[in-house]
């Protein structure tokens, strides 16, 4: 992680840390060699075309990815769960469905224009 991640993540509440941080590994653990930086304040990771960020926002943790088509599986397998055109919006109290975060990333940083992703589990 670069300074200005680093940074960050050490000014969040500790409730907050702690579900940027379980989205942030699970990034990092797909994803490796992504490049990781500060867009628009808020870690942003890269991949090619592709990218994804984390943000802690007011009333949410949120997960953006570059496009709703990412989300298309994830909306109607957890409606409950709030979502917007590109992003996904986690509750602190809500239990991430890891499996299915995972899917939306890989399909963000995998297949960016929405074009069907090389690996699907």
């Amino acid at each position: 992680m670069n300074n200005p991640v680093e940074a960050y993540f050490e000014s969040l509440p500790e409730e907050r840390r702690t579900l940027l941080g379980t989205l942030h590994r699970l990034i990092i653990e797909l994803y490796p060699d992504a490049t990781v930086d500060m867009k628009y304040r808020m870690p942003t990771y890269h991949t090619g075309e592709g990218w994804v960020a984390i943000a802690n926002q007011k009333n949410y943790v949120s997960l953006y990815t570059c496009g709703e088509h990412h989300l298309t599986r994830f909306k109607k397998k957890h409606p409950k769960i709030k979502t917007g055109k590109g992003c996904i919006n986690f509750r602190i109290n809500e239990k991430l469905p890891l499996f299915d975060v995972k899917r939306v990333v890989k399909h963000a940083l995998d297949s960016p224009k929405g074009e069907r992703p090389r690996h699907d589990s």
